[in-house]
Parts: C-alpha cells; structure tokens; sequence
C-alpha cells in the first residue's frame, strides 16, 4: 500500500508545482530513488492525459560517468538530454543521496566541464527557461544523518516540511512581494562586521510558493549590478559538489568579492570564486520563510528557505530576476537572522522590516512561524 504522504506530494507536485495539463509530456529525472514515489508520479500524469517520461539516475553512476570525463563525452551526452528536454512540457526533478559525499574528491576541472558542457545547456539554457519545473531532494538516512536526526523522525519532518499549505503560503507572502518589487535599498545586518548593501531597484521580485521548489518559501530578486557594498558573515554549512564549507565570509566592493574566507573548505571557495569572471558577484537575493523549517541540514533546498533566514547566490542570476550576472554556477549561502543565533536586521528603504529572523511590520506579519494561514 502506498503511503498517503506520497500520493499527496505526487498531487502537489503534479497540479500545484507543474500546473501539468492533458496532452502534455512531463520528464521525471529521479536520483536513488523509491519506486513508489515515481509509480505515483506516473499513475497522476496519466489521470490528468499526460505523458509521462523517466530518467533513472544513481548518484555513485552519475560520479563515475563525470570522473576524467573529456568533451566530446560531455558534449554527446548533452545533446542526447537537451533534445529530450526540448520536447518536454514540465519537468519534476527528484534527488535521494544514499551518500551525500558522492561527489567529494571530484576534481575541480571535472565538476567545471560538467557544469559548463552538461548543466548550463541543458538545464541552466533549456529546462529553466522553457519548462515548467520543479525540484525536490527525497529523504535518506545520509539526509537524517546530516541533519542529526533519526531516519523516521527525518521523514516525518521531511512530509510535514514538502506538504505544507503552498496555497496559504502564496497568498500570505503577496505582500513581502510587493515590498521588495518596490524597494530599491536593501541591508543586512548582523553579528559581528555583517553591514551589506546593495540596490534591487527596476529588478523584478519573484515569490515561490511550491512552483519550482518543494520545501518552498522564500521571495527572491537580485542585486543590481555593482551595487553590492560591504560585509556580509554567512552561519549555514553548506556543501558544493560535494565539498563541505563552513563560515564563509565575503566583502565586496562595488559588486564584486574582494575578500572571500571559510572557517572550513577554503581552497573549495576559492576553487568556486575562480569558475569565471561571475562567480565573484551575486545572481540572487532572497528572503525565507518556511515556518516548519528551523534548522540548517546542509541540503541548501532545504536550508534556503529556513524562517528568519536570507540568502544571496554568487553566479548566474535567474531570468525572473535578471541582473544580468552569468556564470556557470549559481552557489546559494545562507544567513539565519534568529536570536537564538545573535539576531539580526533586514531594511528595505531604510525600513526595519523583520528583527531577529521575525517580520516586524504589519502586513507581513502572517509569514511569522504560527500565522500562516490566519490572515
């Protein structure tokens, strides 16, 4: 019998995130994992008139195809893909990690290849632009390890946290959207040398509320161009191609990095500052506000929209919030405003508008942990 918590997220993801419709062709991408959860995925594009299409992906597979992998592999590869994608409506990615540390030990000029060969023409180029998508990770033992909790209690956190009420969430945050289409002056403030500023002004604001993430919660622009000015002291682990970082600190100057240090995982960040000339500046700005999601677990769909959380993302902006930064990255780092881990400030316009990782002002207090869904 198949978990109820499964038959709804398949609901979710197919009428919520995908809006998928009869006719269409939906590409499920799934990495290590459960049959169950892609039989459910198949059996309601079916129901709706849809076709349904599958990629069975293994994490340990995926790191011995791109190990010493030349161009020419890459290239074929990516053109078999990107054809398939082409004829796609909607696309479901779906990512299980049996070890999360897969990829750890990947040389820097495999992982560069792959992203600039594979990942940018196929999904930076085609599916982000042309499908409608969405992507989830699906719990493992390695996910509940890293987040420091017991396999079960991990999937029950995981279910709660993936079949939230997206609707009452879309609805809540329309006006913390509106802010931030309006703003044109942003600071973070934080513990310690955290002061960062930076303009979002003439750049859109874009509100995710299930459509292409699953966790979603967050509300997200871009920085202008050259606008970004400061300090800013991430306290979220996190991880890039498998490579732990821990503390990592940046100062910009006119836009760009001048100064980039980690308490863990420097010669990484250093290795993803020298990608290309737009690794060294940010492509996103965005605000979290998932009420069930507290705690970092070092899987950045995740931790990227903790409440009370705001993250910026060095490399390629998206094109709903175009900066016109490119890259072949897009690494998201990630700042928890709660008091438990020394508080902090987000003004928008010189406005105090969340304190201590909780909104302050009158129309956004519904995204506050405990009155979504109230207002």
């Amino acid at each position: 019998m198949t978990d109820p918590r499964i038959t709804q997220l398949a609901h979710t993801l197919l009428h919520h995130s995908t809006k998928l419709q009869p006719g269409e062709h939906l590409l499920i991408e799934a990495f290590d994992l459960p049959e169950a959860m892609v039989v459910a995925l198949i059996e309601g594009a079916k129901r709706l008139g849809a076709h349904p299409h599958v990629a069975l992906r293994s994490g340990e597979v995926q790191r011995a195809l791109l190990d010493g992998a030349d161009a020419e592999q890459l290239d074929t590869w990516a053109a078999n893909d990107l054809d398939r994608m082409k004829r796609m409506d909607a696309y479901i990615g779906m990512r299980g990690a049996h070890n999360s540390a897969e990829l750890a030990g990947l040389s820097e000029s495999d992982a560069q290849k792959h992203a600039r060969l594979y990942q940018t023409p196929v999904h930076g180029e085609q599916r982000v632009k042309h499908t409608r998508w969405c992507v989830l990770r699906w719990p493992t033992p390695s996910m509940a390890q890293a987040a420091g909790r017991s396999t079960r209690d991990f999937e029950d956190f995981y279910f709660s946290v993936c079949n939230a009420d997206y609707p009452a969430m879309a609805e809540a945050v329309k006006p913390l959207e509106r802010r931030m289409a309006a703003a044109e002056h942003v600071r973070i403030v934080g513990p310690g040398d955290t002061d960062l500023s930076f303009s979002i002004a003439g750049v859109p604001a874009v509100a995710c509320t299930g459509g292409h993430n699953v966790p979603d919660g967050e509300c997200f622009s871009a920085p202008v161009a050259g606008s970004a000015n400061g300090v800013i002291a991430f306290n979220t682990p996190t991880r890039y191609l498998g490579k732990p970082l821990d503390r990592v600190r940046l100062e910009l100057a006119d836009g760009v990095v001048t100064r980039a240090t980690a308490a863990a995982g420097q010669e990484a960040l250093d290795a993803i500052l020298a990608t290309d000339e737009g690794a060294r500046s940010f492509g996103e700005f965005a605000v979290g506000f998932h009420p069930v999601i507290t705690e970092p677990m070092g899987d950045i769909l995740f931790d990227e929209k903790i409440g009370g959380s705001v993250h910026l993302a060095l490399g390629r902006a998206y094109e709903a919030a175009n900066n016109g930064n490119r890259s072949d990255i897009h690494w998201d780092l990630v700042l928890i405003q709660d008091e438990r881990r020394g508080g902090g400030e987000l003004h928008l316009d010189g406005e105090l508008v969340r304190k201590d990782g909780l909104f302050v002002v009158e129309d956004l207090l519904g995204l506050n942990p405990g009155e979504l869904g109230k207002r």
